[in-house]
């Protein structure tokens, strides 16, 4: 069972200072029953607040985020870490995967870091438990020229990329039961004497040359993974190309380096790739669709657009970002269309060609709420920004922590990003049985958190039978309230959490004078009833 929280501002500053940091805005209309999940780049720390700007809960890692952190439906948190690898030495790097309970003990860890190989960006956790890791794979020039790429546009280490699939042993250990590798899918149309030779470049395949130059060896770089296993298929962004690729992973190992298997009969050849034709030989520059995008995944059923792609398009070159949803022409296990892949426009598109709006040139993502609003992390900035179905902001958070710590209230946010940003609703099964606990602003105050209210303290009022006086209490507190078992109790607790209290009641009483003077002044959350049947009321002791 959950428990639903009173928001509780501290307010610790002048009224009179600028909001520089945490809550911007709040207006009616965003979704505000539940939280949001967030790993800065430049701390080790990872957090969770309400939509008043309230932490509710922290995680302490001993690295930073390599880069995505995931709530899982356990309380755990799967955490990418960056274990400040110098073999690959580029954007998004990590290296390092964490599950960490909800007490802050890693209970878990792999790593994929090493000369020749380095997770990045993201990972997946799959309905079986599995984990889905994407990685750098080093090849050397002389490889790269042995399968066709130029000799004039290679530099001394290209940086290939693979998908593996690992099952975890232990508490630092596992067995990679899948893997796929970019490698093994390529083609090319220099050298008619090198493998993957083809006229017409192949759109099931990627080019070998596209893009090529003799001093980028990050020459693909992945930075999202989504499953989806209804279709148990594998979508990655893959940010040099400016497109999004869709692979099969109903193959055997095999059949993902081959041609052919699995439930598309195609083994690990592209399925569909959208955004940018030219990549595939089908278009010029006014073809184009996607710029520099992250955060490609499928949207989950039961929301609108559902089974479509949701994509946060940086618009790299273009000075201006935005999410656009894309219906994929998906039959079956495959992909019919005439080329270039449709779709010729987006389902949805929020911010279509405003340059003041919304620009982030890298990081950042986007996800699509319950309610049809839109959460956007603009990453470089650390904001994270809810437009409503008309577009409009609804709700506005600037991260308040940097290499340095938190950020003081009035000072102008640098060196804040955030890689992303994840709304998870109160009624997500993590926060069953979990007493979340406002504890205050991450930052030293602020002027709107304090005016804020959220739907959680709504619906704790508005269900709550208990009278509780006087309120704030020095030294007794009086609760009217009928007690129908001998096993009822009322337990109080702290902001952090803790157990300070716990007092029997006595079946059949309906009023309870209730000894305070104990407790230090401060706010403490009462838990009423019995262990699966209780009410939270907030009490202030002076």
């Amino acid at each position: 069972m959950k428990y639903y929280l009173l928001s509780i501002a501290f307010i610790l500053s002048l009224f009179t200072n600028a909001q520089t940091v945490g809550l911007q805005n709040n207006t009616a209309g965003n979704l505000d029953n539940g939280y949001v999940l967030f790993a800065p780049i430049s701390s080790q720390d990872t957090f969770l607040i309400d939509k008043c700007g309230n932490e509710v809960h922290r995680w302490s890692s001993n690295n930073r985020p390599g880069q995505s952190v995931y709530l899982l439906p356990d309380g755990d948190l799967l955490r990418t870490g960056n274990v400040n690898n110098q073999s690959f030495n580029a954007g998004g790097k990590g290296g390092l995967i964490e599950r960490i309970d909800w007490n802050g003990n890693v209970v878990w860890s792999y790593t994929v870091a090493s000369t020749t190989e380095l997770q990045h960006h993201d990972v997946k956790m799959m309905p079986n438990g599995n984990i889905l890791i994407i990685s750098w794979e080093l090849k050397t020039a002389a490889m790269a020229i042995a399968q066709g790429r130029n000799p004039a546009q290679v530099p001394n280490d290209l940086w290939s990329e693979k998908i593996i699939e690992v099952q975890p042993v232990g508490t630092n250990g596992g067995n990679i039961v899948w893997e796929w590798h970019l490698w093994d899918h390529l083609t090319q149309d220099f050298d008619t004497n090198k493998p993957n030779y083809s006229a017409v470049i192949e759109e099931e395949l990627v080019d070998l040359n596209y893009k090529a130059t003799a001093n980028q060896e990050d020459w693909i770089h992945f930075n999202s993974v989504d499953y989806n296993a209804a279709l148990d298929q594998i979508v990655i962004s893959v940010h040099n190309f400016d497109e999004v690729w869709i692979i099969d992973h109903s193959t055997t190992t095999t059949q993902a380096a081959s041609h052919a298997g699995g439930n598309s009969l195609k083994g690990g050849d592209l399925l569909y790739r959208w955004g940018n034709p030219a990549a595939y030989g089908m278009g010029t520059a006014s073809d184009q669709k996607l710029y520099g995008q992250h955060n490609v995944y499928w949207i989950e059923t039961g929301f609108p657009y559902a089974g479509q792609l949701m994509i946060f398009n940086n618009g790299l070159g273009r000075n201006f970002s935005s999410v656009e949803i894309i219906d994929t022409p998906q039959t079956g296990f495959t992909y019919n269309s005439t080329l270039p892949y449709l779709p010729a426009s987006a389902s949805y598109e929020y911010n279509a060609g405003n340059t003041e709006n919304l620009y982030a040139q890298n990081i950042s993502g986007s996800q699509l709420l319950s309610n049809g609003n839109v959460l956007i992390c603009s990453g470089p900035t650390g904001e994270f920004i809810e437009v409503d179905t008309n577009g409009s902001e609804v709700w506005r958070y600037i991260n308040p922590i940097n290499g340095s710590g938190v950020i003081n209230q009035g000072i102008t946010p640098t060196q804040n990003a955030v890689f992303r940003a994840t709304f998870y609703p109160d009624s997500y099964s993590a926060f069953n049985g979990r007493i979340l606990t406002p504890a205050g602003t991450i930052e030293s105050s602020n002027t709107v958190t304090a005016n804020c209210t959220t739907s959680l303290g709504i619906e704790e009022t508005t269900i709550n039978k208990i009278e509780l006086y006087p309120n704030p209490a020095s030294d007794f507190v009086f609760i009217n309230y009928v007690v129908a078992n001998d096993n009822e109790t009322i337990l109080i607790y702290n902001t952090l959490g803790q157990l300070i209290k716990n007092v029997n009641l006595i079946q059949g009483d309906s009023f309870t004078r209730l000894d305070v003077s104990s407790l230090n002044s401060g706010i403490y959350l009462l838990k009423v009833g019995e262990s699966n049947d209780s009410q939270i009321l907030k009490l202030v002791v002076k």
